[in-house]
């Protein structure tokens, strides 16, 4: 079986890649057609991937996969559309005196056949955006989608193949086996999403065929609270930004670092935020469920372990929910200790950590000590403090005074640094992932480099003593 579905995907792969070799260097207007028909594949069956979203979650807000990925993925197609013209251009680069009359020009060539493998969390926008940006560079690309949302998986290969040819964009379903097999293909770059020990296995397969690699992970994304922070606009603001998709977003906070004497009252106003959002949980069609019943009890072992440790859980509502419907209830935990799960993993659940500080020297060496994260938010007005965080802590992106939104920067790159990823993409900076920016210097006829001929003598020496002088 093993060696069938090597076959099969080599096949594909060999299909795309002779495809690719026919067409090199496709022009704009070829370039253009596939992300227009990108965005007509998303407008006709937007409505059909947000109930196969819904169904795949056990409930899933059709208003927040309306925002966070049809609106998101037609945005990213449109931004491309607008700018793509440029973003080809062949640029003159500097040349140095020496090397005149001759001249630099940087030349974006596409790679060939890109490989993208996308999560569940949002299984359209982290499916669409990086094949868009390696359509726009002017690549092939075939997709392998998670196991963890199988109908909107096979949905995207039904309106994928509906709107293009198997030689230009394709994708393939199946399970962790698929995925691992899809890993190790010779692809010329291999895009990724998900989590960081997925991401390590991935990385890896892709070095045996010294396949280059854009790695989109995650990490415990921290909030510093300042001083000055305005309560009730930074509890709204988080309250929104952990609740989105039930707190399962990559950029989610994952805990809060806030100035003692402020925590309480930050605490009371994000559960009234939480209520104001989400009156009810149970029948609210606005608040997701937790994607699997493993994603599930895990979310619920970590509260029981912190408990069970001493921290303290506030729940956001009185609400009793069925495990079956998968609804997690929203839940503040104080005291968490450093080795509890909750201050270890990931959470990608409705579960924010509160831990005061008392200087803000203490909360950036909270942060440094921590892997790298995919983001760090800030609240507060001072800007010297702001400048310090900047830069005394890392993180693939910043947001000061909200959270989630430096993601929807099309003219920004995203993206991870150390364990939470590596490699850029969004706008510009998803073309440059997938192309080969190649130099080229071009020598006329009566170039002067030919005085650095043999054999060597005054001239030479002469000639080398001036290049001295102006370097």
């Amino acid at each position: 079986m093993d060696h069938q579905l090597n076959e099969r995907l080599q096949l594909l792969l060999q299909q795309q890649r002779a495809a690719f070799r026919a067409e090199p260097y496709p022009t704009l207007a070829t370039r253009r057609d596939r992300l227009e028909r990108v965005r007509a594949l998303v407008q006709k069956h937007g409505d059909a991937f947000a109930k196969a979203v819904d169904a795949d979650f056990g409930h899933r807000s059709v208003h927040e996969t309306r925002l966070t990925e049809l609106f998101t993925a037609e945005a990213a197609v449109n931004h491309a559309l607008r700018n793509l013209a440029s973003w080809m251009k062949v640029r003159r680069i500097s040349t140095a005196l020496h090397f005149l009359p001759g001249h630099n020009r940087l030349m974006p060539q596409p790679l060939g056949v890109v490989g993208v493998i996308s999560p569940w969390n949002y299984p359209i926008y982290l499916a669409l955006t990086p094949a868009v940006a390696a359509m726009a560079a002017g690549n092939r690309v075939i997709v392998k989608p998670s196991e963890l949302t199988p109908r909107c998986s096979e949905l995207l290969a039904q309106t994928v193949g509906e709107f293009f040819a198997p030689e230009e964009f394709q994708v393939v379903t199946g399970d962790a086996k698929m995925a691992a097999a899809f890993a190790k293909l010779p692809f010329d770059h291999l895009f990724f999403t998900g989590s960081t020990a997925v991401g390590r296995h991935v990385a890896q397969a892709a070095a045996a065929n010294l396949t280059p690699v854009t790695l989109e992970l995650g990490g415990k994304s921290p909030v510093i609270v300042l001083n000055d922070a305005n309560l009730s606009m930074t509890a709204e603001r988080l309250a929104f930004s952990k609740l989105l998709n039930a707190g399962q977003t990559c950029v989610a906070p994952d805990y809060i670092l806030c100035p003692r004497r402020m925590l309480p009252e930050l605490a009371k106003a994000i559960l009234a935020a939480m209520r104001r959002f989400y009156p009810t949980l149970a029948d609210n069609p606005d608040y997701s469920a937790i994607v699997s019943p493993r994603h599930h009890q895990r979310l619920l072992d970590l509260l029981a372990e912190a408990e069970q440790g001493g921290a303290k859980l506030l729940r956001s509502h009185d609400e009793v929910l069925d495990p079956h419907e998968r609804k997690l209830m929203p839940t503040l935990v104080l005291n968490a200790e450093p080795e509890m799960g909750v201050m270890r993993e990931e959470l990608f659940g409705p579960i924010l950590p509160l831990l005061p500080y008392d200087k803000l020297d203490q909360a950036i060496h909270i942060v440094q000590q921590g892997e790298r994260p995919l983001a760090l938010y800030i609240f507060g007005h001072d800007e010297k403090a702001q400048q310090r965080i900047l830069r005394e802590t890392h993180a693939g992106g910043v947001t000061i005074n909200d959270c989630i939104w430096h993601l929807g920067q099309e003219d920004q790159p995203f993206g991870g640094v150390g364990a939470s990823g590596q490699g850029h993409y969004h706008g510009e900076w998803g073309f440059r992932t997938f192309s080969k920016e190649k130099p080229v210097f071009s020598n006329p006829m009566m170039a002067g480099t030919r005085l650095f001929y043999p054999p060597f003598g005054k001239v030479f020496e002469g000639l080398l003593g001036v290049l001295r002088k102006l370097s």
